[in-house]
C-alpha cells in the first residue's frame, strides 16, 4: 500500500489526476511530443512518457484511475459512532483529565471497533474528517497580568545580561592580534 493507514488521495483529487492523464491521452492522439504535453499540463516529462507507454499498451482505458488503494478501515457510520464517543469526553472512557490525545483515540478505536491504527493513521483519519489540533493554553488561576507585565518591563532588563556592542570585524580567518 503506497499511503499508510488508508491515507492518500481523496476521490476528488484522484479524479483530478485522472483528468490530467486523459488530457495527455488527447495530446498523444494529436501526435504531440511528450515535452510539449508535460509543459502544457505542468507535469514531468517522465510521467508523460510513462502514460504514453501505458496508453500504447492498453489504450486510454489504461490511464484511468484504479480507485482507492484500500477501503477505509472505519466506515462513515463507524466514524459517526467514534465522533459520539469522543463527544462523551476522555473521563467517560476512564482517563483522569479532559484531554484527547492520539494514543487515547487509538485506544478508543481499538476497544470500540477492534481495529488497529498507528498514531499517524489516527491523525490522518481525524484530519480527513476535518478535525484539527487544539492545544489548550495553560494559565494559573492566580496569574495577575499586571504583575507579569511590570516584571517583564522592570525586573527582566536588570536580570538579562547587557548585549555586546558591535565592533568592526575582520574578513581574515585569524584575528589580527594573533598575527
Amino acid at each position: 500500500m503506497r499511503y499508510a493507514q488508508g491515507g492518500g488521495l481523496s476521490d476528488e483529487r484522484r479524479q483530478f489526476r485522472e483528468g490530467i492523464r486523459m488530457n495527455a491521452a488527447e495530446g498523444f492522439a494529436r501526435g504531440e511530443p511528450s515535452s510539449a504535453i508535460a509543459k502544457e499540463l505542468w507535469v514531468s516529462v517522465r510521467s508523460v512518457q510513462r502514460w504514453r507507454w501505458a496508453s500504447d499498451k492498453g489504450g486510454p482505458r489504461a490511464l484511468r484511475s484504479a480507485g482507492s488503494a484500500s477501503p477505509p478501515r472505519l466506515s462513515e457510520a463507524q466514524f459517526a459512532q467514534l465522533e459520539a464517543e469522543l463527544a462523551k469526553g476522555p473521563v467517560a472512557h476512564g482517563w483522569p483529565d479532559q484531554r484527547w490525545t492520539l494514543s487515547r483515540i487509538k485506544t478508543v478505536i481499538g476497544r470500540r471497533f477492534h481495529k488497529s491504527y498507528t498514531l499517524q493513521g489516527v491523525r490522518k483519519l481525524l484530519i480527513r474528517h476535518d478535525f484539527s489540533c487544539q492545544i489548550p493554553t495553560r494559565r494559573a488561576v492566580e496569574r495577575d497580568e499586571d504583575q507579569v507585565t511590570g516584571w517583564v518591563k522592570e525586573t527582566w532588563p536588570q536580570v538579562e545580561a547587557p548585549r555586546r556592542r558591535s565592533a568592526h570585524g575582520s574578513s581574515s580567518r585569524t584575528r589580527p592580534a594573533s598575527r
